[in-house]
């Protein structure tokens, strides 16, 4: 992952909600200036615990630098420069609004406008628009040295690259225009006999924004009028930055079974749109102690894991509680295997140019600097995530083959 982290360079995380994607990204935005680098990390609405850990309390839309004191406190250099910040949708398309719309009147009935506000904060693509404009706003202004930005949150890493698109072809759509400007909504049996795309535009923007005040729409078409070409020469202004040679996008999954399928399909539509994903991070993967111990040891079985055999054997002969725990932890051991054949097989798959890298589960999560410390060090440690795989298939295996030829052994 270290060859991500250069001067000039923009990385994108990319991931379904809840696979740990803005933890991944603090990670590495930490991995980043521990490299020296000036690095800002764009965030929308972390944990409260990631926010704890980061020593930030609150965060806004101003960049906001670690504390030096807190850094030192975690065993990190006070002089690292990591500064966080979090993404403001309403404020992002309200500095929109004020570069695009010359008017004074008719910045000022935008802004106070339903339909706008219901646009910003619930159409699909206003987050992902917000922060590809965000993302511009930094890479224009050169303070940074690199930018780690964590996506919005979405049912499916796909709507990162899809959402923003919509909104510019809402904007830009002919039948929206010709329905809603003022001169051709005139009333509500106009509508009744409006053209099929048009009624199906409507429709759309209900569902999207609950709106339902066709009045507040039209004003909105009228007054936006002006700004249309300007946002959407904007937006494929910074859809070619995203194509760029600094730009590097990093995809977070876990060794769910739906997760890797995901990740592949994600894959796939990268390279088809010409995206640079550049390396996957699987995240949660085996317990912390055991991804340390085969990390540090490799072909040698895990010492914790290979006791759960001596212990099934020392427990399971007398007591039925004593032998259901001893179940559970073979059960236990047993899985952390099959996570690590699931992840083979993803890796298999994976074009060979995608770097693999991986981060264990954090037993008690990511509670402070120095258990993102660690996180940031594993991400960075593991050369080749192929090659781990491989060392933790085999020696995951040599624990269950052992265990299987004592009780051959034991039964015969």
């Amino acid at each position: 992952m270290k060859e991500l982290l250069r001067k000039g360079a923009i990385v994108v995380m990319l991931g379904s909600g809840g696979v740990g994607k803005t933890t991944v990204a603090a990670a590495l935005g930490l991995a980043a200036a521990r490299e020296g680098l000036n690095t800002a990390l764009i965030t929308v609405d972390p944990a409260r615990r990631l926010r704890e850990a980061l020593g930030l309390q609150r965060l806004s839309a101003i960049p906001t630098r670690l504390d030096g004191r807190r850094l030192r406190a975690a065993g990190l250099d006070s002089s690292m420069r990591l500064s966080a910040m979090m993404l403001d949708v309403k404020r992002t398309w309200d500095t929109l609004v004020h570069e695009f719309v010359k008017s004074p009147d008719a910045r000022c009935r935008i802004l106070e406008n339903p339909f706008y506000c219901s646009l910003t904060q619930q159409f699909a693509g206003a987050e992902a628009y917000a922060a590809l404009e965000q993302l511009d706003e930094l890479h224009r202004c050169g303070q940074f040295d690199i930018q780690i930005v964590d996506t919005p949150p979405a049912a499916h890493a796909f709507e990162f690259f899809e959402a923003p698109r919509h909104i510019v072809r809402l904007l830009d759509s002919p039948a929206a225009r010709w329905l809603f400007t003022p001169e051709s909504t005139l009333s509500r049996n106009t509508l009744t006999i409006a053209s099929r795309a048009a009624r199906f535009v409507i429709a759309q923007l209900e569902i999207f924004t609950g709106t339902r005040t066709l009045s507040a729409i039209s004003d909105f078409f009228g007054l936006a009028a002006e700004a249309t070409a300007a946002l959407s020469e904007r937006f494929h202004k910074t859809e070619a930055m995203m194509h760029s040679a600094n730009v590097s996008f990093v995809l977070v999954t876990t060794p769910a079974e739906d997760r890797l399928h995901e990740a592949l399909e994600l894959t796939t539509l990268a390279q088809r749109q010409n995206f640079s994903l550049r390396a996957i991070v699987l995240n949660r993967i085996l317990d912390e102690r055991t991804f340390g111990a085969l990390l540090s040891r490799r072909r040698r079985p895990p010492a914790h894991l290979a006791e759960i055999t001596r212990l099934r054997r020392i427990l399971g002969e007398n007591d039925p509680k004593l032998s259901a725990l001893a179940g559970y932890l073979e059960s236990y051991r047993e899985n952390q295997l099959l996570e690590v054949q699931q992840a083979m097989h993803f890796a298999h798959k994976l074009p060979p140019d995608i770097k693999l890298a991986m981060t264990p589960t954090v037993e008690q999560g990511v509670r402070d600097l120095r258990s993102l410390a660690r996180i940031s060090s594993i991400l960075t440690s593991v050369t080749s995530g192929r090659k781990f795989l491989e060392h933790a298939t085999d020696a995951l295996g040599i624990t269950a083959a052992r265990e299987f030829a004592r009780e051959r052994r034991s039964i015969g």
